[in-house]
């Protein structure tokens, strides 16, 4: 499988004038695909830390995320090429090609991110995010198909694209589902409600089970914690 390193297409933007990490793109909020992880998480986390800007030290599983992260990507840089998007999509149209750390965006959708990385063959497009257990969540299942709608926006490929979760360090991958036309349906549904937060249509909800509440970085400063 050839590695590529993707150069990407620049877009203008400006920044929310409130909300941190939302992006103004073509004159629509557009914000990072991570966020729907910790949405479905707490969403009202997403409101302590970026509406209302309150910091927290990171925790030593995220230290150890992106370390792990960090070696992955300098292993792959060894023996990559540099190409652009562009070119990458029609390099595996003939050959299987590998790409890492893939900058996708849809602005049409209000959505951006970074893919883990991209296996592509000239008969399918496999994304996969990197996680640190083995166990697929509804949360970890929506930021994954939300990269698969950024791409196939992206792209405009007809190949079939499949969206796929792999324990973090390994080779093992966990989940994995064709993202077809009820996926896309679905995520686009959970995208809409972040934009409808962002706008101020609808509340965060807080999280109601409190082992979560245990482990959240925010209980200390939150007033719905459930402790």
């Amino acid at each position: 499988m050839e590695n590529k390193v993707i150069k990407y297409k620049k877009y203008s933007f400006k920044k929310h004038p409130s909300i941190e990490s939302i992006q103004i793109i073509e004159g629509k909020n557009n914000f990072p695909i991570s966020w729907l992880n910790q949405q479905g998480y707490c969403e009202y986390q997403i409101y302590l830390q970026y509406m209302k800007g309150i910091k927290t030290p990171e925790t030593k599983a995220m230290k150890k995320g992106t370390d792990v992260h960090n070696q992955l990507e300098e292993k792959f840089l060894e023996s990559a090429e540099p190409a652009t998007f562009e070119e990458v999509i029609e390099t595996s149209k003939e050959k299987a090609t590998l790409t890492r750390e893939c900058f996708v965006i849809s602005p049409d959708d209000g959505i951006r991110g970074f893919i883990d990385e991209i296996w592509m063959t000239p008969t399918e497009i496999v994304i996969i995010d990197d996680k640190p257990g083995s166990k697929a969540f509804p949360s970890t299942i929506n930021q994954v198909r939300a990269y698969c709608l950024a791409f196939k926006n992206m792209s405009d490929d007809e190949r079939p694209i499949k969206g796929a979760l792999r324990q973090r360090g390994t080779d093992n991958i966990f989940w994995s589902e064709e993202f077809d036309r009820d996926t896309e349906k679905e995520i686009r549904f959970t995208i809409n409600r972040m934009h409808s937060l962002f706008d101020g249509q609808k509340p965060f909800m807080a999280t109601k089970n409190p082992n979560k509440c245990r482990s959240c970085r925010y209980s200390d400063c939150c007033e719905k914690c459930k402790l």
